[in-house]
């Protein structure tokens, strides 16, 4: 016998040294978070999971148990066939399923009994998940950051591509999150991850970061649309060392309206946007913004958008939460290309390695 039961702390320790991760739950557990690299073989499906707990209420325990068992076995069949005919004797995987195991214990005893050396996550999921967020802590700890700040539409994200182009480690939270940060923020047609799974997409890229080197962050707030940031990385990051990114207006009013054409495309979506801002801003402002949206005046709306709401809010924001934010080096593109911010993230690597 090769199965090991190992607590989620060990199983984290040693995450990479597993040859497959196999995610036991049914797809749509799997599609709310998995762990990071998962292969989902369900043993139950998603509608047989149903059709059994419903089994179990109505009914009673041991037909339901009866009933899962033959479709657990055909699954596992399915996938053993799918998926394990060309691995090889030394292939260890890593299993796991909610909590009590019955789903991935089914199938790693298979596995077991075919001589793989099959390791299974005692707790589940729900246990990896609890020490993730443990681990998260001391990962954001032993981390250095360097705050990208900056106002609106001044090219921050912009500027970590460049960083990561030139080979930089970067966290890229709104990328994670599916969402710009702001009331505009959401992007459309893309749901955001729920908030397990952001939290585990961190957490994968974090765990990765060699801590001799710097991060590069943006400055966000606690949490980015509808998800939030662990606060031990919150913490971190607004304890960080704060670069800002300095770009002149008509150039962020225009990188701005490259980056969220779609509400040029479609006018209506932005007044109903513009809508949430009413209890800052007024009614009659808003309206006088929804006016000239709909006359296809985007420019002007942009620049008092920038210049008379988020400029304000965002510099109060930096003052009061990032420590060290009053210190931070000025970084000045000459416009809003990638070719511009390129040229800064050269001279900004070469300053964090100096």
């Amino acid at each position: 016998m090769s199965l090991t039961l190992v607590a989620a702390t060990e199983a984290i320790a040693r995450f990479d040294s597993f040859d497959t991760i196999i995610d036991a739950r049914s797809e749509g557990e799997y599609a709310e978070d998995h762990l990071p690299g998962a292969h989902n073989w369900p043993t139950l499906h998603d509608e047989e999971r149903v059709s059994i707990g419903t089994l179990y209420k109505q009914v009673n325990a041991f037909e339901a148990k009866k009933r899962g068992a033959a479709l657990a076995a055909r699954n596992i069949s399915t996938h053993i066939e799918q998926h394990v005919l060309d691995k090889p004797r030394d292939w260890a995987p890593l299993a796991y399923c909610w909590r009590g195991g019955k789903r991935s214990g089914s199938l790693s005893l298979v596995l077991d009994q075919i001589g793989f050396r099959v390791s299974l996550i005692e707790g589940g999921y729900k246990a990896f998940r609890a020490a993730m967020l443990q681990d998260m802590e001391r990962c954001a700890a032993r981390l250095r950051f360097q705050v990208v700040c900056g106002t609106t539409g001044s090219g921050k994200t912009r500027l970590l591509q460049a960083l990561r182009h030139e080979g930089a480690q970067v966290l890229d939270l709104e990328d994670l999150a599916r969402h710009r940060s702001s009331v505009l923020g959401a992007l459309p047609g893309i749901a955001q991850p729920t908030q397990k799974r952001f939290d585990t997409l961190v957490w994968a890229h974090i765990r990765q970061f060699d801590p001799e080197r710097v991060v590069f962050v943006e400055s966000e707030s606690k949490k980015v649309g509808n998800v939030s940031i662990h606060p031990a990385l919150v913490e971190a990051m607004r304890a960080s060392a704060c670069s800002v990114v300095d770009l002149a207006v008509e150039e962020r009013v225009e990188l701005l309206m490259e980056d969220y054409a779609y509400f040029t495309a479609h006018p209506e979506q932005f007044c109903a946007r513009l809508d949430a801002l009413t209890a800052q801003r007024g009614k009659v402002v808003i309206e006088g913004w929804k006016e000239s949206v709909r006359r296809g005046e985007f420019r002007p709306v942009v620049r008092e958008l920038l210049t008379e709401h988020y400029d304000p809010v965002y510099l109060q924001s930096m003052e009061r939460n990032f420590t060290q934010f009053g210190n931070a080096a000025v970084l000045a593109p000459t416009d809003r290309s990638l070719e511009s911010m390129q040229r800064v993230a050269q001279a900004l690597v070469a300053a964090t390695v100096a």
